[in-house]
C-alpha cells in the first residue's frame, strides 16, 4: 500500500503547532558506568531516597551545562 492509498479523513492533519513543545518526549541515551565516589557523597545522595543516581545524574548535568556556558 503506497501512501497515497492510506485514508486519513478521520484523522485530519494538524496544522496549528503554535502550541507543540520541543523536546518533550526526548530522553538522552544512558550508559552504564562503574565511579568510585567518596562515601560521605554517596551517603548524602543515598539518603535523598532511592532515586539517588537520578539525583546524582541532575546534579552532573547542572555542572556541564553551566561550565558549557562559561
Amino acid at each position: 500500500m503506497t501512501d497515497d492509498d492510506v485514508d486519513t479523513s478521520d484523522a485530519p492533519e494538524k496544522l496549528d503547532w503554535s502550541k507543540a513543545e520541543v523536546g518533550k518526549f526526548y530522553r538522552p541515551l544512558k550508559e552504564q558506568i562503574s565511579m568510585k565516589v567518596d562515601a560521605d557523597v554517596l551517603h548524602w545522595f543515598k539518603a535523598k531516597g532511592k532515586k539517588y543516581t537520578t539525583l546524582m545524574n541532575e546534579a552532573l548535568r547542572i555542572y556541564v551545562d553551566s561550565q558549557e556556558h562559561r
